[in-house]
């Protein structure tokens, strides 16, 4: 009996794992019962049999964040979340495409895709988030579903982890295909169970109501979870996806003392000026909150972050097409900032590639052909940033400033100048530390949106260089695909 219960959980686990990497190539994924997706009785069934098969179903989630195809296409921009962050760095003007040799990401660098619903990257972005979204349901449904009433402490920590991993889809969808935060404005259908048909938009206030109410049980339900590896989210990370939530909203008397509590409770610390130069590829650093383990086992290789950022590893980068920090920005670095450092022209022209920030370790030009370099999603220094910016828009500027200088005086000899600070000037000096803390991370496409910013290029773009473009400019936001449209009558 023991052996044939092994062999089901196996058989089970197999599953899941199948599951996984089919979810992103079915006709319709919102379709209600597609053959390839494991069914929530499934999941309910294999939970009862053994609750710890909980954790594989989660695991197949965080696997699909990095996962090239994620986005139901074979493109070499189409591995998960790292994928999309070099979107929106790139939309947001702070990452430059620097060649054009291969012809990745010019449709984003030039604005092509966000103004045409048949592109392609707006099919990725939509179906990648939906992906997650219809997998972390289905693990929630095995659970009893979205009101039920956990009292174990395994069966807690799964649907915690669940329901943040949907908040955090619905979180960047929300950001992508929204200009900005208007509570009743049409943005995306919501689907909190498998069996729903296609539902119609809803509104954004809903959508963020839905990602509030996830995440705030999510950290509830994980208080307690104390989580194996940093792939896995505990409650640091729940409120940290909560505080950008809170953020986007404007609801900034909400977001700031959970930034605190993150900062001053969440054991995380500070990446030093030594590490922010040397070790942003190792999951094992302390400032790291959240991220992916990778090993060979993974089988990453060309299609992937690196595969498109690094010039040690064997990548586009190397080959020409470097991604490279605007001009202006770089421009805008103090000299004495050890994050000036972090960028160096490569090839003997003015490509500022962050030689000296993302590189395998080997340090060898084009040497590393298996990615073994580990992917990074939130770190602690997005907190203390954070902090600043909600504590400064709420009128505690006091605060603010006392924040801000302690993630600077690990990057300065001297913050003092932000004492002088004040108003506007003030939330501008924590808008463009965001910009140059966080740069090729993901995150500035976020902080324009919040903060409502106008960006201007730089002399070194190929496309638009010295143009400006506001916060809501139709360039800057992705448009619903066309594949959803025609699969769903309730999209007009």
């Amino acid at each position: 009996m023991k052996n044939r219960m092994k062999m089901k959980n196996k058989i089970i686990v197999s599953l899941i794992a199948g599951a996984v990497s089919l979810v992103g190539c079915s006709k319709d994924f919102l379709e209600t019962e597609p053959t390839e997706f494991i069914s929530s009785d499934q999941v309910n069934e294999a939970v009862e049999l053994n609750p710890e098969l909980g954790v594989s179903y989660l695991n197949g989630l965080y696997v699909t964040m990095f996962t090239p195809g994620t986005g139901g296409t074979t493109r070499h921009d189409d591995f998960g979340q790292k994928g999309y962050d070099i979107f929106s760095d790139m939309l947001s003007s702070d990452m430059v495409l620097g060649g054009l040799n291969y012809g990745w990401y010019t449709y984003i660098s030039e604005m092509q895709s966000t103004v045409d619903f048949t592109s392609s990257a707006n099919a990725q972005v939509w179906r990648y988030y939906y992906t997650i979204i219809r997998g972390a349901n289905t693990v929630i449904e095995g659970l009893g579903g979205n009101d039920i009433t956990l009292t174990d402490a395994g069966s807690r920590h799964v649907m915690g982890q669940a329901k943040a991993m949907r908040a955090y889809a619905y979180f960047y969808l929300a950001q992508y295909f929204a200009e900005g935060y208007n509570p009743s404005q049409p943005i995306l259908p919501i689907y909190t169970d498998t069996d729903a048909p296609n539902q119609p938009l809803s509104t954004t206030q809903e959508v963020y109501s839905l990602m509030v109410d996830d995440l705030t049980e999510a950290a509830e339900y994980l208080a307690d979870f104390n989580r194996d590896s940093k792939s896995q989210i505990d409650q640091y990370v729940a409120k940290g996806l909560l505080v950008y939530v809170y953020a986007a909203m404007g609801d900034d008397a909400m977001a700031k003392p959970l930034a605190k509590d993150i900062v001053d409770n969440g054991g995380f610390a500070l990446m030093s000026a030594e590490e922010v130069t040397g070790v942003f590829n190792d999951i094992n650093t302390p400032g790291w909150m959240w991220g992916i383990d990778i090993t060979l086992d993974n089988n990453l290789d060309l299609i992937s972050w690196w595969g498109q950022m690094d010039v040690f590893t064997y990548s586009y980068a190397w080959v020409g097409d470097v991604k490279s920090i605007d001009d202006d920005l770089f421009a805008s670095i103090a000299p004495e900032d050890i994050r000036k450092t972090q960028f160096e022209d490569v090839y003997g022209i003015d490509q500022r590639a962050p030689v000296n920030k993302f590189y395998a370790p080997g340090r060898t030009i084009g040497g590393q052909r298996s990615v073994t370099t580990d992917y990074i999603y939130m770190r602690v220094a997005e907190f203390y940033l954070l902090h600043a910016e909600t504590a400064a828009k709420t009128g505690d500027e006091a605060a603010a400033k006392a924040t801000l200088k302690a993630l600077l005086e690990q990057r300065v000899p001297d913050a003092s100048y932000i004492d002088a600070l004040s108003g506007q000037a003030l939330l501008d000096e924590i808008y463009l530390q965001t910009r140059i803390e966080l740069w090729g991370e993901g995150k500035s496409y976020l902080a324009m949106k919040r903060n409502r910013a106008t960006i201007t290029r730089g002399p070194n773009h190929l496309s638009f260089p010295g143009e400006s473009f506001t916060y809501d400019d139709d360039r800057l936001t992705f448009e619903i695909p066309q594949s959803e449209i025609q699969n769903n009558p309730n999209i007009n």
